[in-house]
């Protein structure tokens, strides 16, 4: 593993190790609150007390999350979708680090595999949008690659346009479209 790569996994450790640590609440203060994206709602983080007055810590002498990182929703592996501008395959900076995420998971769990799945918006022809599904799909792959993943563990399929998450035929639909959605295989 060449330094780059040694440097991009311990500030990733670090930075998960960091976003697992927090302040302890007294019961019945309830929690800080969270940020619930599906609905724009807020909830009480879990290990604290909700307005119902039940509890989510954890058994006494154990911290932290128990179970698989791909189930922890405050987990950075919970996302895993990345978006591209029109007509583009090029990975945007700001997705780079939640690749890298997965990547070095993938890394560490030589037993998980993943399928990552491009998609374009309904603009251009069925061919043209096939191709640049795959595209994008390959720019994730190789990044994963490149950060420690294995070629055995990534398949890459292209969609194109045919499963779109937003059906309308405007900038907002079409940008949700212009996607990569990594698929753990359990």
């Amino acid at each position: 593993m060449n330094y780059l790569a040694k440097l991009l996994a311990v500030m990733l450790t670090a930075l998960l190790l960091s976003a697992c640590s927090g302040q302890a609440t007294k019961p019945g203060e309830g929690g800080p609150a969270v940020e619930d994206h599906s609905t724009g709602t807020g909830t009480t983080a879990p290990g604290t007390e909700g307005a119902e007055g039940a509890s989510t810590s954890a058994l006494p002498g154990q911290t932290g999350v128990q179970g698989d990182e791909l189930d922890n929703p405050n987990s950075p592996l919970a996302k895993r979708t990345i978006y591209f501008d029109f007509d583009k395959s090029e990975v945007k900076d700001e997705y780079k680090p939640l690749i890298a995420a997965h990547a070095q998971y993938l890394a560490t769990h030589p037993d998980a595999h993943v399928t990552l799945e491009g998609n374009t918006d309904e603009r251009g022809s069925r061919e043209y949008n096939i191709g640049l599904g795959e595209r994008r799909a390959e720019a994730v792959r190789r990044l994963m690659l490149f950060q420690g993943a294995t070629d055995q563990q990534i398949q890459v399929v292209s969609y194109g346009e045919e499963r779109p998450v937003a059906l309308g035929h405007d900038e907002a639909a079409w940008s949700q479209n212009r996607r990569v959605e990594i698929v753990y295989k359990r």
